[in-house]
C-alpha cells in the first residue's frame, strides 16, 4: 500500500515520522512524509493555554488527512486534544518510550543542588504546579520553542535549568544533556507523555489494518486510562494536571496530580488499581481516578 504520513517539521516530529516510516515499510508498505509548520509551531511568544492548546499543533495535519493529501498523522500523544474532531480517531499507540520528565543544567545535577531563587524553565502548567510543590523557592520561567530552541536558550545562559520530556531527548540521541531524571513520585508524567499516537480518518478502516502491527496494547492500555482522567477533568494545557498508569501485578495502577497555578491550594493526588483487561474498563479506571481528584478539590 502507498501511504503519506503527514508530520511537523521539527526535528523530533521528524524524527517521530521517519520510525513510523521505517516500520510501514518494514512491512512492505511505499511510505512518504508530508511535512508541515502548525499554529502551535509558528507562535512562541505566548502559552499554548492563552493561545488555544494542543490543538494547535494537529489542526493543519487533520485538514491534510481530511483532503486526501495524507494518508495517517503522527503525534506525541501528549500534543493530542482529549477529544479529537468529528471524523477523526486515534488508530494506533506504538511502544511508549522514557515517560518521565529530565532535568537539564549546565551547572547543577539535580534539582535538589539548585540554590534559592535560581532559574528553572518550562512551558507546562502541571510543571509549573509540581515544580512548586518540590521547589518553591525557585523561580519559575516560561520555555516556549521546539527541543533545539530550549536547549538554546539553556545554553544561552536565560535559565539555570530546563525541564524536558526524557523522551524526545533519547529520541534525538540527546540523552547525554539530561543530568537527572524526575522519579515519577516526584514529577508525575502527562497523560500520554512518551507515546506515539498515529491518527486517521474515521472512515479509513484499511489504514487501521495496515496500522494493527505497530500497536502495542500495554502502552495503550496506560494512556487511554490516562487520556481518561484527563478528559474527564477537562483537560487542556490550561489544566495543570498529570496523569500517569502503569501495569503492576495488582492490575493497572492510575495516579494522577492536580495543582493550583497561583499557589493558592495544596496539590490533590488521588491513585487507583484495578484488574484492568480492556481499553473500556481502563477508561472508567481514568475517569474515578477523576472523580477521586475532585472530590479532594481539585476543580
Amino acid at each position: 500500500m502507498k501511504l503519506t504520513i503527514a508530520t511537523r517539521e521539527s526535528r523530533l516530529a521528524m524524527w517521530q515520522a521517519e520510525h513510523v516510516k521505517a516500520q510501514l515499510e518494514k512491512l512492505g508498505h511505499v511510505v512518504s512524509l508530508l511535512g508541515m509548520t502548525t499554529r502551535g509551531d509558528q507562535i512562541l511568544d505566548r502559552s499554548l493555554s492563552q493561545v488555544g492548546g494542543k490543538g494547535l499543533f494537529v489542526k493543519e495535519l487533520e485538514v491534510a488527512l481530511e483532503e486526501g493529501r495524507a494518508d495517517l498523522a503522527v503525534h506525541s500523544l501528549k500534543d493530542v486534544p482529549m477529544e479529537l474532531p468529528a471524523g477523526f480517531t486515534l488508530a494506533c499507540v506504538m511502544e511508549r518510550e522514557d515517560p518521565r520528565d529530565a532535568f537539564v543544567s549546565h551547572q547543577y545535577a539535580s534539582i535538589a543542588d539548585m540554590p534559592s531563587g535560581a532559574v528553572i524553565g518550562t512551558s507546562s502548567l502541571r510543571r509549573v504546579v509540581l515544580l512548586q510543590a518540590l521547589r518553591k523557592d525557585l523561580r519559575i520561567e516560561p520555555l516556549r520553542g521546539n527541543l533545539d530552541t530550549r536547549l538554546r536558550k539553556l545554553d544561552e545562559g536565560q535559565y539555570d535549568a530546563i525541564v524536558l520530556a526524557a523522551a524526545g531527548l533519547k529520541r534525538l540521541g540527546l540523552a547525554g544533556r539530561i543530568r537527572s531524571e524526575f522519579a515519577p513520585e516526584e514529577m508525575l508524567p502527562a497523560a500520554g507523555q512518551g507515546a506515539l499516537g498515529i491518527e486517521i480518518c474515521s472512515s479509513r478502516s484499511d489504514i487501521r489494518t495496515a496500522l494493527a502491527a505497530l500497536e502495542h496494547r500495554e502502552s495503550w492500555l496506560r494512556v487511554a486510562a490516562e487520556r481518561a482522567v484527563s478528559r474527564a477533568m477537562g483537560g487542556s494545557c490550561s489544566m495543570p494536571l498529570a496523569a500517569y498508569a502503569t501495569l503492576e501485578p495488582a492490575g493497572l495502577c492510575v495516579r494522577a496530580a492536580w495543582g493550583d497555578t497561583h499557589g493558592g491550594l495544596p496539590l490533590v493526588r488521588a491513585q487507583l488499581s484495578a484488574a484492568v483487561t480492556d481499553f473500556e474498563a481502563a477508561v472508567r479506571l481514568g475517569e474515578q481516578v477523576a472523580a477521586q481528584l475532585r472530590s479532594a478539590g481539585a476543580h
